[in-house]
């Protein structure tokens, strides 16, 4: 968390010289089992580089130095005698006190202690209460626009073996080689004649059924791609899966423990989807040179529109992480209100904005000042076109179901499918969103009107006193 605590008084008490070794009174709190202490978030955007904690869960939670301080001290680790086993020595309230007071050189209480694990710790599902009492459940971050609709295919452990098969492709000499290779296969691409492709897949339904097929393929590669890149750096990658991003299909890798990374190791995790698309293309390119197959400059066509997908900035792809892990600032969409009131209200920074450090808030803006126009342009154009969408999906898919039932080609037929199903997504999403837009306005126009209301009867009550 980037909330600062309140900052207990300093005690006019000389501060011992020595670490306080021993305290008595009642076994205090301790960390939940699996909660893990990572360390300095590196290159960090923040004036004060937050210190990282991993939940049992997995997720990552970013907190201030003096609250990273009581979490290693109440370690049963940290306090551990020789020979004796981690866990022997559960340190007390006092204990940590007495231990924070001779760290910082401020005086701590065993009451300050206590306020900052009941009323900090606990309820981020770190530590349990100082009574002992478990803390409450925690749910994992909502962040704006992630992908929330999605199923895990892959176990961590399957693609942690997996990704170690791939993990030498990231190696500099390996990639010195692949990726101008990319290049020039990209310029002898953009030279072909892909329109002539393009109308021999559309009217080969085995063709259509191979384009979709590779792209698929290249979408798991792709996720390989960041695994792999999360291996190769040291960390463990999660699970992977696939869900509905939006209004598409989409797969997914779960890269927190990148955190765990410096910057260049996350730009990496970052990149390393994109860079196995890249090798992707390098095998298309050979295979379509040995054979001449048409269908194969189709698919070399849709990696290069996935690829371009991923590296926009605008929503929750790669790119988006890029700028993120270039400025060290995890979250960038939780500093559009705080940018817009700046910039257009002209109001003062506010606390979240004046913790960033110079250049990344500069970036940070242009980025809200680039977002938000183009965010809002797209939203307008899918409500004012999001009823002749629908009304031209109806008729097309009318027209796949007839040929489905009149032929009696059953690769015809699952090309008709498909096309039914990459109709129907499209829609369904943007409708999702529009009524998540439309709830989300109904609810703030709600809690604006109470608030007023409140604030009426406030100054009524304050009238007649």
């Amino acid at each position: 968390m980037s909330q600062r605590p309140p900052t207990p008084t300093e005690s006019g008490a000389a501060s011992p010289t020595v670490p306080p070794s021993a305290s008595t009174g009642k076994a205090g709190p301790t960390l939940v089992e699996g909660t893990q202490l990572v360390g300095e978030f590196e290159g960090s955007g923040y004036r004060e580089p937050p210190l990282l904690v991993a939940r049992a869960d997995g997720q990552l939670v970013r907190l201030p130095a003096l609250l990273y301080s009581v979490v290693k001290m109440l370690d049963s680790s940290h306090l551990a005698s020789d020979g004796q086993p981690v866990g022997a020595n559960r340190p007390t309230v006092a204990q940590v006190a007495a231990e924070l007071s001779w760290e910082t050189g401020r005086g701590y209480t065993a009451d300050h202690v206590t306020f900052l694990v009941d009323q900090k710790l606990a309820p981020l599902g770190i530590t349990t209460y100082c009574d002992g009492s478990p803390p409450p459940p925690t749910a994992k971050a909502d962040p704006f626009l992630a992908l929330r609709f999605r199923m895990a295919v892959l176990s961590e452990n399957v693609t942690w073996f997996l990704s170690g098969l791939f993990t030498w492709l990231h190696r500099p000499v390996v990639a010195l080689l692949l990726i101008p290779a990319f290049f020039v296969g990209e310029g002898w691409f953009w030279t072909q004649n892909t329109a002539a492709a393009l109308q021999a897949v559309l009217f080969s339904p085995g063709g259509f059924l191979l384009v979709v097929f590779l792209a698929v393929v290249s979408c798991v590669f792709h996720e390989m791609g960041h695994a792999s890149a999360c291996r190769y750096g040291g960390v463990r990658p999660g699970a992977m899966g696939c869900g509905i991003y939006l209004v598409w299909p989409a797969f997914y890798t779960d890269i927190t423990n990148s955190y765990r990374l410096g910057r260049g190791g996350r730009i990496r995790a970052d990149l390393g989807g994109v860079y196995f698309n890249a090798i992707f293309v390098n095998v298309l390119v050979l295979a379509y040179l040995a054979t001449g197959f048409l269908p194969l400059l189709v698919a070399i066509l849709s990696v290069n529109l996935e690829i371009f997908q991923q590296l926009l900035p605008t929503l929750r792809f790669d790119g988006y992480y890029i700028v993120a892990d270039v400025v060290g600032i995890p979250d960038l969409f939780k500093y559009i209100g705080p940018i817009v009131r700046r910039v257009l209200f002209r109001q003062p920074p506010d606390e979240r904005l004046r913790a960033l450090k110079r250049w990344p808030q500069t970036v940070v803006t242009i980025w809200v000042i680039c977002i938000v126009p183009a965010l809002a342009l797209q939203l307008g154009f899918v409500m004012l076109q999001l009823p002749r969408l629908i009304q031209a999906d109806w008729q097309q898919i009318r027209l796949l179901v007839a040929d489905v039932v009149a032929s009696g080609d059953y690769v015809a037929a699952g090309a008709s499918v498909l096309q039914i199903l990459f109709l129907i997504l499209p829609v369904a999403g943007l409708s999702v969103v529009v009524v998540q837009l439309l709830r989300g306005i109904f609810r703030f126009a709600h809690r604006r009107l109470r608030s007023s209301r409140a604030l009426t009867d406030q100054l009524g009550v304050a009238d007649l006193s």
